[in-house]
């Protein structure tokens, strides 16, 4: 539908979803989670409980733990000396993370 807007993405996955069906946003699929930071894994699902709660499907996917934070932290850099081209030092320091490369006049040694 042109024009209209969709729902954000919401569903996480249960922490007991072993013996009962995952519960979902509108529109997802049981074993959808959209959160980033969410390490899941396959298991095995208790169907007696399911079924014993008045379940009739059971989802076999479980939160393990979260997804380490790679945030760049701004301090991954690198320093060294090189040669401008009319012989004079300069210091050089580049910044993996944001990418800024500075120079600098050389030590005058």
């Amino acid at each position: 539908m042109a024009g209209r807007t969709p729902r954000p993405k919401t569903t996480k996955l249960s922490d007991d979803n072993l013996a009962a069906p995952q519960s979902t946003s509108a529109g997802d699929a049981p074993a959808d989670t959209y959160d980033a930071k969410e390490r899941v894994s396959s298991g095995r699902p208790d169907k007696a409980a399911a079924a014993a709660a008045g379940h009739q499907t059971v989802n076999s996917v479980s939160v393990v733990g979260t997804v380490p934070d790679r945030t760049p932290t701004g301090t991954r850099t690198e320093t060294y000396t090189a040669v401008r081209p009319d012989g004079t030092e300069v210091t050089v320091t580049h910044n993996y993370d944001t990418g800024e490369t500075a120079v600098a006049a050389g030590s005058g040694d």
